[in-house]
C-alpha cells in the first residue's frame, strides 16, 4: 500500500519538535519531495500518519 502524500489545506492543531536526521535520510526524503511537488514536512508527516496506522 503506498503512502498518500496528503496536502491538506485546512490547519489542524500541531505541536513543532526537532528531529535530527541522516544527511542520507534528508537526502532521500528531499528526492520523494521534489518528485512528488511536495515540501519535506509533508512527506515526513505521511511517512509518519502511514506508519502509524499501518501498525499491526
Amino acid at each position: 500500500m503506498p503512502i498518500n502524500l496528503d496536502y491538506k489545506k485546512n490547519r489542524v492543531k500541531a505541536s513543532y519538535k526537532s528531529l535530527y536526521l541522516k544527511d542520507e535520510l534528508v537526502e532521500k526524503i528531499d528526492k520523494i519531495a521534489k518528485d512528488n511537488n511536495s515540501s519535506f514536512n509533508n512527506v515526513v508527516v505521511s511517512m509518519l500518519e502511514y506508519c502509524v496506522n499501518n501498525n499491526k
